[in-house]
């Protein structure tokens, strides 16, 4: 029978005396190293007066070659004093693979009737009143080239003015969320009448009033994807302290920068594509690798947002008949980035205007993560690990 620390070797943790030996120190040296969080440890099992070291630790300080197989890390479990929060609490959404809600209530469902306002008030949980009327137009253009240098200038300039606010009532953060969503809207549309959200972006494009569904329903269905990367930097960034707009502005640059936009520029260069040399486009882009817009690991059996904003986006037939054929030549179903193109090809919108629909969207989605975590989060606790040379080294 094996003993207990051979046992444990065969895993990825190690008793005291072998790693001590594998070290070449002392014992106050491995429990330095432990304090410090260069090694993880935990009870043994078997015994729980004993401790275990965790095996890729003692390799990389060793300076040995990993066995085969024993290159995991190991967490420390939540309960020990200094280990970091693993589990972030979120109300705002969440999904069973086949739906996506917003605070329990069907996403998709929502956008039937819904305004970016209503699921916005849902999202923050703002049941007692509407943060909304408490808004009023910014005097003044927000500066920036194209619609989302505007966008990103008026989130720097809201957060910093921000900064210093001690907004803590959750009625007043819940009001300084619609300022920052009103003003963001503001600085892509342009001034105007005080209208819906939706309808100010519908005019600003010269959609026609009863197609101006599309855009509301976008929106909607873009606000939140889940507990996702942007949805962390939001709440990693208010948890740090920043303002509501600058939590929210950290999230939105992670939307830009986890290739989503990419992904949206690709389908949208494949829908001109296709439009103009109709299907052949398609079975050319599919031969080359190059078709772009179908599937989504996160949805195996396809984006209920995307079937749901095709089902009603009454495409022209060129469009629609490439949407199917790339369909057949990958056997995925589109994902929700192309369904957002093939609406703003739709509408005739400005070029980059599905990102803008995609950026504004989620900006409601992470100002509710942001104002989630400043009132209802658990603390972030994460821990940064040095693996860096020792100080001093040349």
């Amino acid at each position: 029978m094996q003993s207990t620390e051979t046992a444990a070797q065969a895993g990825r943790w190690i008793g005291r005396g072998e790693a001590l030996a594998r070290l070449g120190v002392k014992a106050q040296t491995l429990y330095a190293y432990v304090s410090r969080g260069r090694i993880a440890a935990r009870p043994d099992p078997d015994d729980p007066r004993r401790s275990l070291y965790a095996v890729s630790d003692i390799v990389r300080l060793s300076g040995e070659e990993p066995p085969a197989g024993d290159i995991g890390q190991w967490l420390p479990p939540p309960e020990e004093s200094d280990a970091p929060d693993i589990e972030i609490r979120s109300s705002v959404s969440t999904s069973d693979g086949r739906r996506l809600f917003y605070r329990g209530m069907d996403a998709v469902q929502l956008a039937e009737t819904a305004t970016l306002e209503d699921v916005a008030r849902r999202m923050w949980d703002a049941r007692a009143g509407n943060p909304f009327a408490e808004v009023r137009p910014r005097v003044g253009a927000t500066p920036g080239h194209s619609a989302r240098g505007r966008l990103f200038s008026a989130l720097a300039r809201r957060a910093e003015e921000a900064a210093e606010l001690k907004l803590r009532s959750p009625e007043s953060l819940r009001i300084e969320c619609a300022r920052v969503l009103d003003e963001a809207v503001d600085a892509v549309a342009g001034p105007g009448p005080r209208l819906f959200l939706h309808q100010r972006l519908a005019r600003a494009w010269k959609v026609r009033e009863p197609d101006a569904h599309l855009v509301r329903r976008a929106l909607v269905l873009a606000a939140d994807n889940g507990l996702d990367a942007p949805a962390l930097a939001a709440r990693a960034a208010a948890a740090g302290g920043a303002s509501l707009a600058g939590a929210a502005f950290a999230g939105l640059a992670t939307v830009a920068g986890t290739g989503t936009l990419i992904d949206l520029a690709k389908a949208s260069d494949w829908v001109v594509a296709v439009r103009r040399q109709a299907v052949d486009a398609a079975r050319r882009a599919h031969e080359a690798g190059a078709l772009s817009g179908f599937g989504d690991p996160a949805w195996p059996g396809g984006d209920p947002r995307a079937a749901a904003l095709l089902a009603v986006a009454d495409l022209p037939q060129d469009l629609a008949r490439a949407l199917r054929e790339g369909e057949e030549l990958t056997g995925r179903r589109p994902a929700f980035a192309l369904a957002l193109v093939a609406v703003a090809r739709r509408l005739e919108l400005p070029r980059d205007a599905a990102a803008d629909l995609l950026l504004i969207g989620r900006l409601a989605g992470l100002l509710a993560h942001a104002l989630d975590q400043i009132t209802n989060g658990s603390p972030i606790r994460a821990r940064l690990r040095y693996v860096g040379p020792e100080p001093g080294a040349n």
